[in-house]
């Protein structure tokens, strides 16, 4: 049965804690896949965006796989404990792989790249898909849940930081032959080790931590089949069950195309600190965590934010506020009206800006969440039948979006730009001036403007407050009816 009312902060931060896996995998991933087998190890940029990018075509089918393997499981660990468990190792490995490839030249290294990434994101996907549904599975109380998403979404940040710090603060400092640290080869096996060992401990930290949770969740009717065709038939058919939600729809259209302009803006982050910016190592682990801090900030205000404002009205402020944010330091440099590179304001007024993207833009993150497993409940009531797995399978497609798809758009914008690549770039001053400009328009306005197709996508959920509170009312007087008929 699930929990009502408020849990217990060790049970929420347990699996909070679980998010932080998440999160080092995606900052690791956006930051520096892209740089590190494009700037550092010489492929081209296009052609290393479509090697990552093929994980799209992969988590196309096995989130929805392991969704629809996760709500009919069967066994004395529940429905997601199992897969949490069974996915710890085989994710520090391949992660810590992706970054120490074993084999060299162009065509061995699109291979490893194609196959590590793959093998990394259906490792994460194993774990983060059960665990994100049984954040929903929780409690049924419509503000505990934005409570429960607030957790997530501040480890989710935490982890991502952790990952930026880990990168740029600990292994990628100025040597005398890489004043830009972030181009030395031998530290990426380094980084990619310690941020594995980490994802490993916070999952097994979660799984243990929510296990006491299991007898109160929601059980499996059936059991799983075991025959591959069966298990692929069910999913399809619970797929095409889900798709019918029009407010699922509307708001996994928005969020997909918000994540996937972030997941550009991600890729090429790391391009913008070094040449546009210019900044030094130190500089860029002083800025580059300050979003985060600002996400991580914004989720402390959410769930009193949307008991005061709702769900979808911080959900369209928040999108709204990353695009602002994205533009205004690129338009207000390609003007002319904002701090040269030498100029000591240049780091604080980009860590303001940051600062205040990361507060605005979680707003949207914590609703999506939210609202996602308030249409579960709405999905139960049309249907009959829960898919946490279902759904947050969804919700993980369109998180994990980022660093596929985004990573293509930013490996073919480099190439659209004429981006040069190789060990004799170090700095700004071995690249043309126009083609840095271009970066930053292709950072700034380009990416920002697709936030207005999110915002549109927005406007037409309709599942609110009132009718959610009258679907939990029936749902709990049909299972009543439920209950005593099974006796």
């Amino acid at each position: 049965m699930t929990l009502k009312g408020p849990l217990p902060f060790s049970t929420k931060l347990s699996y909070g804690v679980g998010q932080a896996a998440e999160g080092l995998k995606n900052g690791a991933l956006a930051y520096f896949l892209l740089f590190y087998y494009s700037q550092v190890l010489g492929m081209s940029p296009g052609l290393a965006g479509v090697a990552v990018g093929t994980s799209i075509i992969v988590d196309g089918f096995t989130d929805p796989m392991i969704g629809s393997l996760s709500d009919n499981l069967k066994s004395r660990l529940g429905r997601r404990h199992p897969f949490m468990f069974i996915a710890a190792l085989p994710l520090g490995l391949t992660f810590y792989l992706l970054f120490n490839p074993l084999v060299s030249g162009d065509v061995a290294l699109l291979v490893w790249l194609i196959v590590f990434t793959n093998l990394t994101r259906t490792a994460m996907t194993l774990y983060h898909i059960p665990h994100i549904a049984l954040g929903a599975e929780m409690t049924d109380d419509y503000d505990e849940r934005s409570t429960i998403v607030s957790y997530r979404t501040f480890m989710s940040s935490f982890g991502y930081l952790l990952a930026i710090y880990i990168g740029f603060g600990i292994f990628f400092t100025e040597t005398a032959d890489y004043p830009n640290g972030q181009l030395n080869p031998e530290r990426y096996p380094y980084m990619a080790l310690t941020v594995a060992v980490l994802m490993v401990v916070t999952i097994f930290w979660s799984a243990l931590g929510t296990r006491h949770l299991i007898a109160t969740l929601p059980q499996a009717l059936g059991g799983v089949a075991l025959r591959p065709v069966a298990a692929i038939k069910r999913m399809f058919a619970d797929v095409t069950l889900a798709v019918k939600s029009k407010s699922f729809l509307w708001l996994f259209l928005g969020v997909l195309i918000l994540f996937v302009v972030i997941g550009v803006d991600g890729a090429l982050n790391i391009y913008m600190f070094t040449f546009f910016w210019e900044l030094t190592g130190p500089q860029i682990a002083l800025l580059a965590p300050m979003y985060w801090f600002g996400v991580m900030g914004g989720t402390l205000l959410s769930p009193m934010l949307q008991r005061v404002f709702g769900k979808k009205p911080l959900l369209l402020f928040g999108t709204v506020s990353w695009a602002v944010w994205q533009m205004m330091p690129v338009v207000l440099r390609l003007f002319g009206w904002f701090p040269e590179n030498s100029d000591e304001l240049l780091v604080p007024m980009l860590a303001a800006m940051r600062i205040v993207q990361g507060v605005c833009t979680v707003q949207s993150n914590v609703a999506y969440g939210s609202m996602m497993a308030d249409i579960i409940d709405e999905h139960e009531f049309n249907t009959g039948k829960r898919q946490e797995g279902i759904f947050f399978a969804a919700s993980s497609f369109s998180v994990k979006a980022p660093t596929g798809i985004g990573t293509v758009i930013a490996g073919f914008g480099l190439e659209f730009i004429e981006w040069p690549t190789g060990e004799h770039i170090r700095t700004a001053a071995d690249v043309p001036a126009e083609t840095i400009a271009q970066l930053g328009i292709l950072y700034g306005p380009f990416v920002a403007g697709f936030a207005l197709v999110c915002v549109w996508c927005y406007t037409h959920y309709d599942l609110s407050r009132e009718r959610h509170a009258d679907i939990l009312e029936q749902l709990e007087i049909r299972r009543g009816v439920a209950a005593k008929e099974a006796r």
